[in-house]
């Protein structure tokens, strides 16, 4: 019978040693025992002094790292990013030097809400992390399968994550708890409509854009910047899991997009994404009629047209999962010459969040793991110490600055692309985001995006979740999506009236 790849790894690694291979200690020493523990006598008590059995369970204690808060579950690869198209007047990042210049990188992919062994076709945003590991440094594009997001102020970020998880008191999944947020906080309406629509669950990973989803800021060889948004479109083409197909898989198949991913990549069915950006000049930026630095809302493409840059191309499996997918580390706040911050609130807040957060998972050299260092340059900097440190600890170099003794000293190439002045008004006050016109774009979502047949399936599929909820917040949730379009609110109305009448 023949086998996938994914079934058949272990045969696959067999027949591909090369010779016999020695069980060791963690200490390198070799063991001639693995399947006893030293006892005094044959019935007798484990003796202290069997250090390799307390080694073997002290590792199995400590072999697990903290789950990921949010994207806990996903699948990543490796692969390439070449060059197709100049954008060099807008972007002096050196990996989009000439067109045909090559970099390595990553991706991984994920669910957002779910815990690390939940089902791969929940009804959840998706993750899609890219690592370049460039000539300048690593630079992170940590982003979704869609081009915004739930909220637009990341003081909200953890409440929202909450709704997310599972009610501290019954450790479950609790609606109400999900649309009570949603409903009170209308700027939700366009990313929902996304999630619940067709592509809120993707057929695998292959299957999908991935966005950079907030504003950023590029400059180049000159020194002007403008504002951009990063997309990368799927090869493959867009496919999608109906609620009966992702609800069969997540019962006989709950791994099914990783197993997606890893056997398409062994058969060298090599997938690929086109990455294209969208560009905005300061002066468009304060005339437009929107906030761009709003992630709740699109650049309309109309506007602000697709700008063709590259191909990302996945063709290496992980060597092995945990070293290099549960152990890589992504954050926005690794970027790189060229590439800069906007004012996006959201995108400010992830700027510390996601180095924090691996600080704690990873330790504070996470940055040393194989899979994370920016190898293709020698870090320097002032930086000493810390558990896990793998390195020489950057020898003699001085650990502070300036000094007199050939410290490294900053770089005035570095300091053209990474400090592009922006000029700041205002009182410093916390200014509330709640009512910055929370339904225009979801109302062109809605008429303009979805057809007639794309529009029902979506009302069906929030009715089936709404309904769930304490009524007073369906009541309260229907009004938000009457703003949008009043006969998307009458027909969700009258779908949740059904579904309360079929359980009397």
């Amino acid at each position: 019978m023949s086998r996938n790849p994914a079934e058949n790894q272990l045969n696959i690694y067999k027949d591909n040693l090369k010779e016999k291979s020695v069980a060791t200690t963690g200490n390198g020493a070799a063991l001639g025992t693995k399947t006893a523990t030293q006892t005094a006598g044959e019935r007798g008590p484990i003796v202290l002094q069997d250090v390799h059995f307390l080694d073997e369970l002290s590792h199995f204690d400590r072999e697990r790292i903290p789950e990921r808060v949010v994207h806990a579950k996903g699948a990543g690869a490796f692969g390439h990013f070449e060059v197709t198209h100049d954008i060099t007047k807008y972007c002096a990042a050196k990996m989009f030097e000439k067109v045909g210049k090559k970099t390595p990188m990553a991706i991984r992919f994920s669910t957002v809400g779910g815990e690390s062994g939940s089902a791969d076709t929940a009804r959840d945003p998706r993750g899609f992390a890219v690592k370049f590991y460039t000539d300048d440094g690593v630079w992170d594009l940590v982003g979704n399968n869609t081009p915004i997001f739930f909220i637009r102020d990341p003081i909200l970020f953890p409440s929202f994550i909450h709704t997310q998880k599972r009610n501290p008191t019954t450790h479950l999944k609790d609606p109400d708890m999900f649309w009570d947020f949603i409903s009170l906080r209308p700027e939700t309406t366009h990313q929902v409509m996304f999630l619940f629509a067709d592509r809120g669950i993707p057929d695998g990973y292959r299957f999908m854009n991935g966005y950079g989803s907030h504003t950023f800021k590029l400059i180049n060889a000159d020194g002007k910047p403008v504002y951009c948004k990063f997309h990368m479109k799927s090869n493959q083409g867009i496919k999608n899991l109906d609620v009966d197909r992702a609800n069969e898989l997540a019962g006989s198949d709950p791994d099914y997009s990783i197993r997606d991913l890893y056997n398409a990549i062994a058969k060298k069915d090599y997938p690929s994404w086109s990455m294209k950006i969208q560009v905005m000049t300061f002066e468009e930026a304060e005339k437009v009629s929107f906030n761009p630095f709003d992630v709740t809302k699109v650049w309309p493409q109309g506007d602000f047209p697709l700008i063709p840059v590259g191909r990302l191309v996945l063709d290496r499996n992980p060597s092995n999962y945990f070293a290099e997918i549960e152990q890589i580390a992504f954050a926005p706040s690794h970027l790189v010459p060229g590439i800069q911050a906007s004012p996006d609130k959201m995108l400010q807040g992830r700027l510390f969040s996601y180095a924090d957060t691996h600080r704690h998972r990873l330790g504070a050299n996470y940055l040393q793991l194989p899979v994370n260092c920016p190898y293709r340059v020698a870090v320097k900097n002032y930086q000493r110490d810390g558990p896990m440190n793998s390195t020489d600890n950057q020898g003699g170099a001085p650990n502070y600055y300036p000094n007199s003794f050939g410290g490294p000293e900053p770089c005035e190439f570095a300091r053209k692309l990474q400090n592009s002045k922006f000029h700041v008004d205002g009182d410093v006050n916390r200014f509330e985001t709640g009512d910055e016109d929370n339904f225009t774009q979801p109302a062109i979502f809605y008429r303009r995006i979805l057809d007639e047949p794309a529009r029902q399936r979506m009302i069906s599929n929030i009715a089936n979740h709404l309904s769930n909820a304490s009524q007073f917040i369906q009541e309260r949730t229907v009004k938000n999506f009457a703003q949008v379009d009043v006969d998307f609110g009458r027909q969700l109305s009258e779908g949740l009236k059904l579904r309360r009448s079929a359980n009397l």
